[in-house]
């Protein structure tokens, strides 16, 4: 199991899920019902101290690399996390309704009433709320970026390195039994049938939607750099297949930095550029995690509206920086907003991360292509700032 990749380990948890939903007494269940309670409340607990551990030291390291080119870098990065999320929030409300109706309700809205109760009901409560996590976490990074304290800076970049660890050898290893767990639940319930027969169409939706922003991405550098549009998406396919097997922004970067090559950007440029986007640009992320929850919404009849998604594309550019760090860190950074401003509680927040880590090397691939378009637009600009 050590062998299996995360994507592999949920796949086999989910079916298992399925199985014993079906078959197992409902005792055992309940004893998987009891993990999730306990699990569900830890992860709670750890998110403000996960969003104070990404935000403040990604914040800080790009203060610290003062300069125009990591102004403009940053500027295009981020207006394109957000546009990618606006095409993600009209593609959803206008293609999702088609598929997901009032039928369509899921009732894991309150999972100890409406599914198998917990043999023990745990509770771990956070140190802080969201909102003051977010905002200590913005204004310790803002400051040591200001400040360029070194000793703040290094205690924020070893809690990030906890936080890391954290994720990586507690919640990222028992997430599986976390997803088995839910998914037995929801298969006794009788609502397994409705996830699985519509979320197969809402991944379908994200994939096109993944391929559609990479087309603007590297159309726009194609006009902006007068360099041809088919050479630079045939030069992006060997990243792009690379990134969807490692399910990796940083071990995808080697690859990304020889198509940026032969996209023929200036080394000094394409240096700088591909490892920062690979920590500050997550278009592909964005366009996942806003397409999965407007469709989580739906399913549970949730109200939201266009201020209320535009608030939250707006804050995901900037909350998920730094996030690539460990798999699935881009949903594990929006947990936060996806409480705070959607209003998930804790069964939608697992089912999020369940859903968003089955899609998530497609995100990744998406998130990485863009690095490379960036790279492009970023040495134009660069190229006619010196002749100026």
């Amino acid at each position: 199991m050590k062998k299996l990749g995360l994507i592999h380990k949920l796949i086999i948890a989910l079916i298992l899920g399925i199985l014993i939903g079906l078959v197992a007494p409902n005792f055992i269940i309940r004893i998987l019902a009891t993990f999730n309670s306990i699990f569900g409340s830890f992860l709670g607990f750890s998110i403000p101290l996960i969003i104070i551990g990404f935000i403040v030291a990604g914040i800080a390291d790009l203060g610290s690399s003062a300069g125009k080119l990591l102004g403009i870098t940053t500027l295009i990065s981020y207006l394109s996390t957000v546009m990618a999320g606006l095409v993600a929030y009209i593609a959803s409300i206008n293609i999702f309704p088609i598929f997901i109706n009032m039928s369509s309700v899921m009732t894991t809205e309150n999972p100890e009433e409406k599914l198998l109760k917990p043999l023990i009901k745990f509770s771990l409560n956070p140190i802080m709320d969201i909102t003051s996590a977010l905002l200590i976490a913005f204004l310790l990074g803002l400051g040591v970026a200001s400040i360029k304290g070194k000793t703040l800076y290094n205690i924020s970049v070893e809690f990030q390195e906890i936080m890391q660890k954290l994720i990586k050898n507690i919640i990222i290893p028992l997430l599986p039994i976390h997803i088995m767990g839910i998914f037995s639940n929801l298969t006794y319930s009788g609502e397994i049938v409705k996830l699985l027969s519509l979320f197969w169409k809402v991944f379908l939706v994200i994939l096109l939607l993944h391929l559609l922003m990479i087309v603007i991405q590297f159309l726009v550098a194609s006009i902006i750099s007068r360099k041809n549009f088919i050479d630079l998406i045939r030069n992006q396919i060997p990243p792009y297949i690379t990134a969807v097997g490692t399910q990796s922004s940083t071990a995808t970067i080697p690859v990304n930095l020889k198509a940026a090559e032969k996209n023929k950007v200036s080394k000094g440029i394409r240096d700088f550029v591909i490892p920062l986007c690979a920590t500050i640009h997550l278009s592909g992320s964005t366009i996942s995690i806003t397409s999965l929850s407007i469709a989580v919404m739906l399913m549970n009849n949730m109200p939201f509206t266009f201020s209320t998604m535009l608030g939250f594309i707006a804050m995901l550019g900037v909350t998920m920086v730094a996030a690539p760090g460990v798999p699935g860190g881009a949903i594990m950074a929006a947990l936060g907003l996806l409480q705070s401003i959607l209003g998930f509680n804790e069964a939608l927040l697992s089912l999020m991360i369940a859903l968003y880590v089955t899609q998530d090397s497609f995100g990744t691939a998406c998130n990485i292509s863009g690095d490379n378009a960036i790279s492009i637009i970023v040495d134009s600009i660069n190229s006619k700032l010196k002749t100026k």
